[in-house]
């Protein structure tokens, strides 16, 4: 009777370990999945910062070469006259601006009025 009894305990106590194992298993796999999980949001923003950029750049490039043609215009009289000057004059406006980033925005001062 008391090895049945010892056989019982030492069942309980292993399927006591096993379980308490399995448990560990689970928190670590959730832990690792989590960790993943940040490290694609991490990524994606990443991602979506560097698009971002591009289309504000696009977008201040496009607002440069608008203010060149109306001024262009505005010198000329004419709507369609001097297409090289324009370029020349957007090319101007973008080396000229030297922002450098360190603003909360990319976008230049100069441009806030077409936001």
């Amino acid at each position: 009777m008391q090895t049945i009894k010892e056989k019982i305990t030492d069942l309980k106590a292993t399927s006591k370990a096993k379980s308490e194992a399995k448990q560990e298993e689970k928190v670590e796999k959730d832990l690792a999945k989590s960790r993943a999980d940040v490290a694609h949001e991490i990524r994606l923003a990443k991602e979506a910062e560097a698009a971002m950029d591009r289309h504000v750049n696009k977008a201040v490039e496009k607002a440069a070469n608008y203010d060149a043609k109306l001024a262009e215009d505005k010198r000329s009289g004419h709507e369609n006259d001097g297409l090289k000057n324009r370029h020349d004059a957007a090319n101007e406006q973008r080396a000229a601006d030297h922002s450098g980033g360190d603003k909360a925005s990319n976008i230049p001062t100069h441009l806030s009025k077409y936001m």
